[in-house]
C-alpha cells in the first residue's frame, strides 16, 4: 500500500505541475502577436497536455482507484474521502476544459484574453489546498 501511495503522490505532483503550467502557457499564448510564437505555444501546449498532463491524470486515477479498492470498506465510509473524490471529479473536468481550450488555440479560434487565463490558472490552486486539507486533516 505504501508503494501505491508513493507513486500516487508522485503522479499527483506531476499532474498538478502540468495543471499549473498549461494555463500559464495559455496566458502567454493569448498575449502572443506573431505567428512564430503562436506556433511554438501550440507545440508546447500539445506536448504538455498529451505527454505529461493526461498520462499523469490517468496514473492518479488508476492508483487512487486501486488504493480505494484495497480498503474500500474504510475509505468509502469516510466523509472526507467522498469530498475528496468530488473535488477530484471536478478537477478532471478542469483537465478536460484545458483540453478544449487547447484545441481552440490549435485552431486559432481562442476568444478569451490573457486576463481570463490568469484567473483560470488559479483554479487548480484552490483544488490542491482543499484536497490536501481533506486528506491530511480529515475534518469529517
Amino acid at each position: 500500500m505504501l508503494w501505491l501511495k508513493a507513486f500516487h503522490i508522485i503522479a499527483v505532483i506531476t499532474w498538478f505541475a502540468a495543471l499549473f503550467y498549461l494555463p500559464r502557457l495559455f496566458v502567454y499564448h493569448a498575449m502572443a502577436e506573431d505567428q512564430v510564437s503562436k506556433d511554438r505555444f501550440k507545440i508546447m501546449e500539445r506536448k504538455l497536455y498529451r505527454g505529461i498532463m493526461t498520462p499523469s491524470m490517468i496514473v492518479v486515477i488508476a492508483l487512487g482507484t486501486w488504493m480505494v479498492t484495497l480498503n474500500s470498506e474504510y475509505y468509502l465510509s469516510q466523509g472526507w474521502m467522498h469530498a475528496k473524490l468530488a473535488l477530484v471529479t471536478f478537477l478532471v473536468g478542469y483537465h478536460f476544459m484545458c483540453g478544449s481550450l487547447l484545441r481552440k488555440f490549435a485552431q486559432d479560434i481562442n476568444d478569451k484574453g490573457h486576463v481570463f487565463y490568469r484567473w483560470f490558472n488559479e483554479v487548480p490552486v484552490l483544488f490542491l489546498i482543499a484536497i490536501i486539507i481533506l486528506v491530511v486533516v480529515r475534518p469529517f
